[in-house]
Protein backbone atom coordinates (compact mmCIF):
# COMPACT_ATOMS: atom_id res chain seq x y z
CA UNK A 1 0.00 0.00 0.00
CA UNK A 2 1.27 3.52 -0.80
CA UNK A 3 1.16 5.75 2.30
CA UNK A 4 3.12 8.28 1.39
CA UNK A 5 4.34 10.44 -1.60
CA UNK A 6 6.68 13.03 -2.84
CA UNK A 7 7.30 14.23 -5.95
CA UNK A 8 7.06 16.66 -8.64
CA UNK A 9 3.49 18.40 -9.20
CA UNK A 10 2.76 18.49 -12.48
CA UNK A 11 -1.07 19.40 -12.68
CA UNK A 12 -3.39 20.57 -9.53
CA UNK A 13 -6.97 20.92 -9.34
CA UNK A 14 -9.44 21.74 -6.76
CA UNK A 15 -10.20 17.95 -6.77
CA UNK A 16 -7.13 16.40 -7.74
CA UNK A 17 -3.31 16.75 -7.92
CA UNK A 18 -0.53 14.74 -10.62
CA UNK A 19 2.23 14.15 -8.81
CA UNK A 20 5.26 12.58 -10.62
CA UNK A 21 7.93 10.42 -8.39
CA UNK A 22 10.62 8.09 -10.39
CA UNK A 23 9.35 8.98 -13.60
CA UNK A 24 5.32 7.79 -12.74
CA UNK A 25 2.42 10.32 -12.37
CA UNK A 26 0.27 9.82 -9.78
CA UNK A 27 -3.24 10.89 -9.68
CA UNK A 28 -4.39 11.63 -6.68
CA UNK A 29 -7.74 13.18 -4.99
CA UNK A 30 -7.48 15.62 -2.68
CA UNK A 31 -10.00 17.73 -0.23
CA UNK A 32 -9.81 21.65 -0.96
CA UNK A 33 -7.74 22.21 2.28
CA UNK A 34 -5.03 20.23 0.55
CA UNK A 35 -6.00 21.86 -3.19
CA UNK A 36 -4.87 25.38 -0.66
CA UNK A 37 -1.77 23.75 0.54
CA UNK A 38 0.15 22.64 -2.35
CA UNK A 39 2.41 24.94 -4.11
CA UNK A 40 2.47 25.26 -7.71
CA UNK A 41 3.18 23.05 -10.96
CA UNK A 42 6.91 22.10 -10.35
CA UNK A 43 6.87 22.26 -7.44
CA UNK A 44 8.07 19.46 -4.53
CA UNK A 45 5.02 18.34 -2.51
CA UNK A 46 4.54 15.68 -0.15
CA UNK A 47 0.99 13.76 0.64
CA UNK A 48 -0.08 11.32 3.18
CA UNK A 49 -1.93 9.11 0.99
CA UNK A 50 -4.74 6.30 1.84
CA UNK A 51 -4.68 3.40 -0.94
CA UNK A 52 -8.58 2.63 -1.42
CA UNK A 53 -8.34 -1.11 -3.44
CA UNK A 54 -11.65 -2.48 -5.33
CA UNK A 55 -11.91 -5.12 -6.93
CA UNK A 56 -11.79 -3.16 -10.50
CA UNK A 57 -9.44 0.06 -9.45
CA UNK A 58 -7.18 1.26 -7.38
CA UNK A 59 -7.55 4.87 -5.90
CA UNK A 60 -5.12 6.89 -4.05
CA UNK A 61 -6.51 9.65 -1.60
CA UNK A 62 -3.71 12.21 -0.58
CA UNK A 63 -4.24 14.87 2.28
CA UNK A 64 -1.70 17.49 3.80
CA UNK A 65 -2.00 16.81 7.37
CA UNK A 66 -2.39 13.91 9.48
CA UNK A 67 -5.06 15.56 10.84
CA UNK A 68 -7.33 15.21 7.42
CA UNK A 69 -6.42 11.77 7.09
CA UNK A 70 -7.49 10.87 10.38
CA UNK A 71 -10.77 12.17 9.43
CA UNK A 72 -10.90 11.07 6.11
CA UNK A 73 -10.53 7.58 7.62
CA UNK A 74 -13.23 7.87 10.15
CA UNK A 75 -15.63 9.05 7.16
CA UNK A 76 -15.23 6.12 5.60
CA UNK A 77 -15.93 4.07 8.33
CA UNK A 78 -19.36 5.41 8.59
CA UNK A 79 -21.86 2.96 7.33
CA UNK A 80 -22.67 4.30 3.66
CA UNK A 81 -20.05 6.61 3.81
CA UNK A 82 -17.28 5.99 0.73
CA UNK A 83 -14.17 7.58 0.11
CA UNK A 84 -15.83 10.01 -2.67
CA UNK A 85 -18.39 11.37 -0.30
CA UNK A 86 -15.75 11.74 2.82
CA UNK A 87 -13.71 13.79 0.34
CA UNK A 88 -16.99 16.15 -0.53
CA UNK A 89 -17.70 16.06 3.07
CA UNK A 90 -13.78 17.33 4.17
CA UNK A 91 -13.97 19.44 1.49
CA UNK A 92 -17.38 20.85 2.67
CA UNK A 93 -15.79 22.30 6.08
CA UNK A 94 -12.20 23.46 7.01
CA UNK A 95 -11.33 20.41 9.18
CA UNK A 96 -11.02 21.75 12.56
CA UNK A 97 -15.03 23.02 11.90
CA UNK A 98 -15.98 19.43 10.55
CA UNK A 99 -14.51 18.38 13.63
CA UNK A 100 -16.24 21.04 15.72
CA UNK A 101 -19.52 20.26 14.40
CA UNK A 102 -19.33 16.83 14.87
CA UNK A 103 -18.12 16.66 18.37
CA UNK A 104 -21.37 19.29 19.24
CA UNK A 105 -23.88 17.05 16.80
CA UNK A 106 -24.53 20.27 14.56
CA UNK A 107 -26.66 18.20 11.92
CA UNK A 108 -27.66 21.37 10.66
CA UNK A 109 -24.06 22.14 9.57
CA UNK A 110 -23.32 18.99 8.46
CA UNK A 111 -26.25 19.07 5.90
CA UNK A 112 -25.19 22.12 4.22
CA UNK A 113 -22.24 19.96 2.37
CA UNK A 114 -23.70 18.77 -0.97
CA UNK A 115 -24.27 15.66 -0.99
CA UNK A 116 -24.96 15.08 2.28
CA UNK A 117 -28.60 14.67 3.64
CA UNK A 118 -29.88 14.45 6.97
CA UNK A 119 -29.65 10.87 7.90
CA UNK A 120 -26.50 10.76 6.37
CA UNK A 121 -25.29 13.55 9.23
CA UNK A 122 -27.09 11.78 11.66
CA UNK A 123 -25.08 8.67 11.29
CA UNK A 124 -21.71 10.89 11.32
CA UNK A 125 -22.30 12.33 14.54
CA UNK A 126 -23.49 9.10 16.07
CA UNK A 127 -20.86 7.29 14.83
CA UNK A 128 -17.85 9.88 15.14
CA UNK A 129 -18.75 11.84 18.21
CA UNK A 130 -16.45 10.05 20.28
CA UNK A 131 -13.67 8.98 18.04
CA UNK A 132 -12.91 12.42 16.76
CA UNK A 133 -11.63 13.95 20.35
CA UNK A 134 -8.29 12.06 19.43
CA UNK A 135 -8.13 14.28 16.08
CA UNK A 136 -7.42 17.59 17.51
CA UNK A 137 -4.10 18.85 17.57
CA UNK A 138 -2.90 16.25 14.87
CA UNK A 139 -2.71 19.22 12.44
CA UNK A 140 1.10 19.21 11.07
CA UNK A 141 1.24 19.56 7.55
CA UNK A 142 2.94 16.93 5.37
CA UNK A 143 6.24 18.54 4.60
CA UNK A 144 7.15 19.68 1.39
CA UNK A 145 3.57 21.24 1.51
CA UNK A 146 4.41 24.95 0.81
CA UNK A 147 -13.12 24.41 -17.10
CA UNK A 148 -15.41 27.37 -17.19
CA UNK A 149 -16.93 30.20 -18.95
CA UNK A 150 -13.96 32.49 -20.51
CA UNK A 151 -15.76 35.63 -18.09
CA UNK A 152 -13.97 33.91 -14.88
CA UNK A 153 -10.84 34.67 -13.37
CA UNK A 154 -8.55 31.20 -13.09
CA UNK A 155 -9.31 31.52 -8.86
CA UNK A 156 -13.29 31.84 -10.20
CA UNK A 157 -12.60 28.56 -12.71
CA UNK A 158 -11.53 27.15 -9.67
CA UNK A 159 -14.13 27.41 -7.33
CA UNK A 160 -16.76 26.69 -9.81
CA UNK A 161 -14.65 23.51 -11.07
CA UNK A 162 -14.99 22.43 -6.95
CA UNK A 163 -18.24 23.14 -6.65
CA UNK A 164 -19.34 21.17 -9.51
CA UNK A 165 -17.08 17.91 -8.03
CA UNK A 166 -19.12 19.13 -5.00
CA UNK A 167 -22.44 18.05 -6.72
CA UNK A 168 -24.10 21.47 -7.11
CA UNK A 169 -25.61 22.74 -10.33
CA UNK A 170 -24.03 24.52 -12.64
CA UNK A 171 -26.61 27.41 -12.72
CA UNK A 172 -26.59 27.10 -8.61
CA UNK A 173 -22.72 27.28 -8.96
CA UNK A 174 -22.39 30.39 -11.46
CA UNK A 175 -24.75 32.51 -9.35
CA UNK A 176 -22.97 31.61 -5.99
CA UNK A 177 -19.68 33.20 -7.76
CA UNK A 178 -21.47 36.05 -9.24
CA UNK A 179 -23.08 37.06 -5.44
CA UNK A 180 -19.32 36.72 -4.16
CA UNK A 181 -17.97 38.87 -7.09
CA UNK A 182 -21.16 41.40 -5.87
CA UNK A 183 -20.04 41.61 -2.47
CA UNK A 184 -16.18 41.70 -3.04
CA UNK A 185 -14.58 38.97 -3.66
CA UNK A 186 -11.68 37.32 -1.71
CA UNK A 187 -8.14 37.11 -3.62
CA UNK A 188 -7.46 33.37 -2.39
CA UNK A 189 -9.27 30.58 -3.09
CA UNK A 190 -10.25 28.90 0.01
CA UNK A 191 -12.13 31.81 1.36
CA UNK A 192 -13.74 32.58 -1.87
CA UNK A 193 -14.67 28.63 -2.15
CA UNK A 194 -16.23 28.98 1.38
CA UNK A 195 -17.88 31.92 0.82
CA UNK A 196 -19.67 30.60 -2.53
CA UNK A 197 -20.65 27.73 -0.85
CA UNK A 198 -22.42 29.35 1.99
CA UNK A 199 -24.37 30.43 -1.23
CA UNK A 200 -25.22 27.32 -2.83
CA UNK A 201 -28.42 25.99 -2.26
Amino acid sequence: MIGHLRGTVLEKHPNEVIVEAAGVGYEVLIPISTYTALPDAGAIASLRIYTHVREDALSLFGFATAEEKLVFERLISVSGIGPGLAIKVLSGLPTSDLIAAIRAGDVAQLVRIPGVGKKTAERIVLELREKLVAAEGAGKTAPGIAGAAPAFTDIERDVLSALLNLGCSRPAAEEALRKVKQRGAPDTFEPFFREAMSLVR
